[in-house]
């Protein structure tokens, strides 16, 4: 009996240590909300038809997997003139056009930023490449420069 109770701690203890480790992780842990980052380079070679000029731009976005939310940051360079309108198209592969998705409130001067709440197959054609962001100007009114939006490793 003395053995018995000498060696059951020794046994038991580091497999209880774990059990309650464990545990309290699972306890302690907050929910992650996932998400995706995603890029587009903007140039007028992108364009559909292409555009000549020293107009360039970059986008920097975020996808939330729960919630949907997208989320914007886009700079841009270059352009013949004042930007006059800025979206996010789709579907479409590069080299093809679509229709306005998501469009981007003024102020455009760069940086333009801002958030909207997409539907379960919005955020699927986002995810999958399928969106592309443009801003167009009063000289390019179809779009100056175009960027193909990509999730960003």
């Amino acid at each position: 009996m003395h053995l018995i109770r000498s060696t059951l701690p020794r046994v038991l203890a580091p497999s209880l240590l774990l059990a309650v480790l464990a545990l309290g992780a699972c306890g302690m842990s907050t929910p992650m909300s996932r998400s995706t980052n995603l890029t587009a380079r903007l140039s007028g070679a992108s364009e559909v038809p292409a555009t000549m000029g020293a107009g360039s731009g970059t986008l920097e976005a975020r996808l939330m997997a729960d919630s949907r939310l997208l989320t914007w940051t886009l700079t841009y360079s270059g352009l013949s003139g004042p930007a006059t309108a800025a979206h996010f198209h789709g579907p479409a592969a590069p080299g093809q056009n679509a229709g306005v998705v998501v469009p981007m409130s003024a102020p455009l001067a760069s940086p333009i930023t801002g958030t909207a709440t997409l539907t379960p197959a919005q955020a699927a054609d986002l995810s999958s490449g399928k969106w592309y962001v443009n801003v167009h100007t009063a000289a390019n009114p179809g779009g100056e420069i175009r960027g193909q939006v990509e999730a960003r490793p």
